[in-house]
Parts: C-alpha cells; sequence; structure tokens
C-alpha cells in the first residue's frame, strides 16, 4: 500500500524514534498499542499497562492513539498523562504493570517516539519483545486483519497522578532533610525536568521544603525548545547553565535532557563533571548503603567506555566492578544477573537496584546533592577523586567499510604489544609496564556509518598523541571523513554524543 510508513526505518535497537507525522502517526501508534497489547501484556499475563508522555505537541495525541490499541485488545490502560520517563519506571515498577513511555528525549521538536517496557521497569529492546512488536504492527497498518475479537470485550481507560509518590519515593531513597544549605541552579531546557524537579526538590507535590535554593532555567514545558535543545551532553546547551551557576554563586547546576531521565552536573565553576566521575561517586555511596543493609558481596556495573577510575573506585571500596556493552538494555540486563547495587554509563545513565534496575537521573542528582551536602568542601573538590584520567570525549569519524578500518586499528595495536578484547567494538589497552598509561575503545554506531572513538589517558599530552594518532588512522581510509555535528575533539570530560534518533543514549 502506497504511504505505508516502514517501521523498520524508525523502531531502533532499544525504542521507538520517529518523524512526526511521516512516520510516527496516530494510527501507527494505535497499531504499535495493539501489538504491544498482544507481544508483551497479554503473554505475560499482565493486567493493564501504564502510559505516560513528555510535553511534546503530539505526545497527547500519540499516547492516546496507543491506548486505544491497547483496549482493542482487551487489555486495560491506566494514564498518568506528563511524566518523566524515570517516573514512568516508577509507575511500571509501583503497579507493577508494562508501560509505554511517549518522548524522543533530546531529539529536536519533529520527532516523537516509543520507550516500552515490560512490568517492574524490565526492558523491551529488539532481542526482548520490540521485533515482534514491529512486525506485528507493520502487518496491521499495512491491512492486516485476522486477530480474534477479545473475548472480554475492550479493556478500561483509567487516570492517575502518580507524581507525588514518585517524589516521595525518591526522598524515601536518599534523604536530604539534613544537608547544609545548598544553593543549586536547574535547567529543564523546556522538558520534564520542568515538572519533576519542583516535585522532587521543592514543595511542588505538598513534601516538606528541603534545604535547597533552586534557581530554575526554563522550567516552562515546552516541546518546540525555544531555548536549547534538551540534550546537556552537547556543551553548547551548557552555556546557560555555566554562566547562571557562576551569576548567582550557586554550589552546583544540574541540566536534564528533555524526557528528565539522564541529568548532567556542573561544578560551582561552571565547569562540566564527568559522567563517570558522577558515576564513580554514586557508587561509593550505593556501595556504603548496601553494606549497612547487610549485603556481603555488592556489584556496580559500567560500560566499556566509562572511565578507568569506575572500577578502580569500586575495587577500592571492596565491591566488584563488572564491564559491559554501551546501550541501556545490556546495563539492565547486566545488573539483574549480577544482582547489581547500581550501574552507570557515560552518556550519563544511572541505574538503581532500588529503582527497578532502571535508569534515573533525577536520583543521582539527589547523591549528588546529599553528598555535597554532607561535607563542607565545593563539589570540585569532591569529585576529584574520580576524575583521575583525561578523556577525549567520544569523536565520530564517517567511515564506510568499518570493520577494514578497525581491523587496521588492530594491526596499529598489535605492533605495539598493547592489550586488546572485543566486549563492544575494539578495547586496546597500552602494556603492563608502558608509563604513562592509555586505553581507547572504537567501535562501530549501530545506525549510521561511523566509528566513534573514546580515548583515555593518565595525562593530556599522551591522551592527544593517542587521539591524533589514531584518528589519523582512522580517517586516512578513502571512504572516512569527520563528521563535523557529533565530532568533540576536546579535551574535556568524556561526553558522548548519542545518534540522533537511534535511542540508544537518549
Amino acid at each position: 500500500m502506497f504511504g505505508v510508513p516502514h517501521l523498520a526505518d524508525f523502531v531502533k535497537a532499544y525504542d521507538v524514534r520517529g518523524i512526526v507525522p511521516d512516520q510516527l502517526s496516530p494510527e501507527v501508534a494505535e497499531a504499535i498499542g495493539a501489538a504491544f497489547a498482544e507481544v508483551v501484556a497479554v503473554p505475560d499475563g499482565a493486567p493493564g499497562i501504564v502510559i505516560g508522555h513528555d510535553m511534546r505537541p503530539s505526545s497527547p495525541e500519540l499516547s492516546a492513539a496507543f491506548a486505544a490499541g491497547v483496549t482493542s485488545r482487551g487489555v486495560d490502560v491506566t494514564l498518568i498523562g506528563l511524566c518523566s520517563t524515570d517516573g514512568l519506571y516508577y509507575a511500571s515498577g509501583a503497579l507493577d504493570l508494562p508501560g509505554a513511555m511517549f518522548t524522543a528525549s533530546h531529539n529536536p521538536a519533529r520527532y516523537n517516539g516509543i520507550k516500552l517496557c515490560r512490568s517492574a521497569a524490565r526492558p523491551v529492546g529488539q532481542d526482548s519483545g520490540l521485533a515482534e512488536i514491529r512486525d506485528l504492527a507493520q502487518w496491521m497498518i499495512g491491512g492486516g486483519s485476522g486477530l480474534a475479537r477479545p473475548a472480554g470485550g475492550p479493556g478500561s481507560v483509567t487516570t492517575r497522578d502518580l507524581l507525588g509518590d514518585y517524589a516521595a519515593f525518591l526522598r524515601g531513597l536518599v534523604d536530604l532533610s539534613g544537608s547544609r544549605p545548598l544553593k543549586v541552579v536547574v535547567d529543564a531546557g523546556n522538558g520534564m525536568g520542568g515538572h519533576t524537579v519542583p516535585a522532587v526538590l521543592g514543595t511542588g507535590a505538598g513534601l516538606p521544603a528541603l534545604p535547597l535554593e533552586i534557581v530554575p532555567l526554563y522550567f516552562e514545558l515546552d516541546g518546540t525548545f525555544p531555548n536549547h535543545e534538551a540534550n546537556p551532553l552537547d556543551p553548547a546547551n551548557l552555556v546557560d547553565l555555566q554562566a547562571a551557576v557562576r551569576e548567582h554563586g550557586a554550589d552546583l547546576g544540574l541540566a536534564f535532557d528533555g524526557d528528565a531521565d539522564r541529568c548532567f552536573v556542573v561544578d560551582a565553576d561552571g565547569e562540566p563533571v564527568s559522567p563517570s566521575a558522577v558515576t564513580g561517586l554514586v557508587a561509593v555511596r550505593e556501595i556504603a548503603r548496601a553494606r549497612a543493609a547487610g549485603d556481603a558481596e555488592v556489584a556496580v556495573v559500567h560500560n566499556v567506555i566509562s572511565s578507568a577510575a569506575v572500577a578502580e573506585v569500586v575495587a577500592e571500596q571492596g565491591a566488584r566492578p563488572v564491564r559491559t556493552r554501551v546501550g541501556h538494555s545490556f546495563i539492565k540486563a547486566e545488573m539483574a544477573r549480577a544482582g547489581a547495587v547500581f550501574g552507570g554509563e557515560h552518556s550519563a545513565h544511572y541505574y538503581f537496584r532500588d529503582f527497578w534496575f532502571a535508569d534515573t537521573g533525577m536520583l543521582a542528582a539527589m547523591h549528588v546533592l546529599a553528598a555535597l551536602g554532607e561535607q563542607e568542601r565545593p563539589l570540585s573538590q569532591l569529585c576529584a577523586e574520580y576524575e583521575r584520567y583525561v578523556a577525549s570525549g567520544e569523536i565520530n569519524s564517517t567511515v564506510d567499510d568499518q570493520a577494514a578500518v578497525v581491523e587496521q586499528v588492530r594491526a596499529w595495536a598489535q605492533v605495539r604489544g598493547a592489550r586488546t578484547d572485543e566486549l563492544d567494538g575494539l578495547t586496546v589497552s597500552c602494556p603492563e609496564d608502558h608509563q604513562p598509561s592509555w586505553w581507547f575503545n572504537v567501535r562501530a554506531s549501530n545506525t549510521e556509518p561511523l566509528l566513534r572513538l573514546n580515548v583515555e589517558a593518565a595525562d593530556r599530552e599522551t591522551m592527544q598523541h593517542v587521539r591524533d594518532e589514531l584518528l589519523a588512522l582512522i580517517r586516512s581510509a578513502p571512504d572516512a571523513a569527520q563528521d563535523d555535528p557529533s565530532t568533540r575533539t576536546g579535551d574535556a570530560p568524556s561526553q558522548a554524543q548519542p545518534d540522533p534518533a537511534a535511542g540508544d543514549a537518549s
């Protein structure tokens, strides 16, 4: 049928992320809702599905269409309305229901998407049901028929406000009531942080006041993003926050992405704190909390391009660092397998066992606030012990024959006697007796002809030398070129640029 969108173009490895309405229309959303009910809710025996949405103009209509698809299959729906992605995960966990969150996270206003989960916020990805949902929905919008009508008739729709419960739950995990007074600038980027921060860190949900003075930036919910993109891992989107922190003499700044599941931190000087340093800081706190609760064996998960400092810090606390592939489905699966108390990614996703192994930037931010508020040092000094190395940040190069270039990099490593592994792409570490130390990872994008390079070293000069030598090798291929929009060649702490519309680092 002419004009039927090809779902494989925008149903990605971890979620749905497409242009509205060319790809993701109400008709498509309804079909995906029906397919989600058939593939996940009905086989799992779930009594219903919970649905939330962000502030994008298309989100209410798309989520309503999805709900219609769900109820058409005899499955009940609970609508929680405006929420952050971690607010949807809270609802899925607290209500023990599969969930759907309508958001395109950091992507431009013309996009929208759907993040899906099973009950208790368990992920749904290509290998855990998303491919089946895509194929069934494609069949439906292509004119397929023949699904039996549900025996009990259509499902019901109820609405519920869980914002206050979500805020109270997070406060129960991190107690900020005893903190020294802190001034905090928060840049919500016109995203869902403007909805959740007043509830969790303020009194917007009727909870007692905390010793925090919140200076708000762009709290107005506006899915057209009139001030800047809601992607705090792009340094251009931190400029306003950095200036406001210095102007107000704040203790720190927090920046949330569009669906407020990621949080980025800047210190009192407006300098970015790397997500790996935040991972180390939160890991120490979560390890201590687990030990206090009687856990003898404690594990913390990190991905292959997190700073080497993360594994060092975890081991120094007597816990076990667990290294895994990049991507939230891998992190969540490994956390569940290892029973890990915490997990962190370079992209500022932070996962907690006590949050159903799901990611929540708000809870990570609360840990940073608590760590800062329980002592007198500035954040820069507090984080110095976790900022042990110099990172290149993620640098992208356009390469058509990615496998051939990776083999050239492997040959480069072998000549130098470097150590290699292939857990995710190719990770190369300097020979054991080499000083100063360095390591790097090069891996192919899942969705674009890009090679992603991350380099870390004991000092800036070594990092720059290794980085430049590798970039010269990678970009010497006939089909290689620098990818200007997403290339980082600075020396800032690692800040990965996610694939547009890929959904793997949202």
